[in-house]
């Protein structure tokens, strides 16, 4: 038998993205102003980048919007905790203030930080990745999603996308996002709720 996903649990999430796709720009338009913050967390191959691309290509708003992926931030396997602390000092802080934010792109290969980037405050802002929702963020967004899906499907969905350079690291990464979980209940700050098969 074979591992791969099936043609119908794959329909069965973008179906539910798609669904989640179309309630947050409901959401963004609620918000009513030029630059709104949308946060987007989830555990690993819950389907966070794979919604916050979708809003990037059906932005309800003039003008172009900004996506920050935390996996750009995170300082290796063991950086979840720091990687959301340097989204919320180095973008989500800055954004909120009025001021361009200026973050370093971590390079995994090499390990260590690379080239910087600029986020615009004047423009809207998608930061998405594990862990993002804190009591600390949370009130630095807009629109606050939490995407739940079941740890099998995740698993098996991640491992397909990053395979073997993943597979070594899953169980290390899973305990970072449960600590979150447990410490953060993200759930509870989110704005949004979405289930994913």
């Amino acid at each position: 038998m074979s591992s791969a996903p099936s043609r119908s649990s794959q329909d069965a999430v973008g179906n539910s993205l798609a669904i989640a796709v179309d309630h947050v720009i409901e959401a963004i338009a609620a918000v009513a102003a030029s630059n709104p913050v949308v946060l987007i967390d989830g555990r690993s191959g819950a389907g966070k980048s794979s919604l916050a691309r979708s809003l990037v290509s059906r932005w309800p708003l003039r003008g172009r919007v900004q996506l920050v992926a935390l996996d750009s931030l995170y300082p290796g396997w063991d950086g979840l905790d720091q990687g959301v602390a340097l989204a919320k000092e180095l973008i989500l802080t800055p954004h909120a203030r009025g001021m361009i934010g200026v973050w370093q792109r971590w390079d995994w290969t090499v390990g260590e930080p690379a080239e910087a980037h600029a986020v615009d405050p004047s423009l809207p802002l998608i930061v998405e990745g594990a862990g993002l929702l804190t009591p600390a963020t949370a009130r630095l967004g807009d629109v606050r999603v939490w995407l739940e899906s079941p740890a099998v499907s995740r698993k098996q969905r991640a491992l397909a996308r990053d395979g073997d350079t993943y597979r070594p690291h899953w169980d290390r990464w899973a305990r970072q996002e449960q600590r979150h979980v447990a410490r953060d209940d993200p759930m509870s700050l989110a704005t949004l709720v979405f289930p994913v098969p």
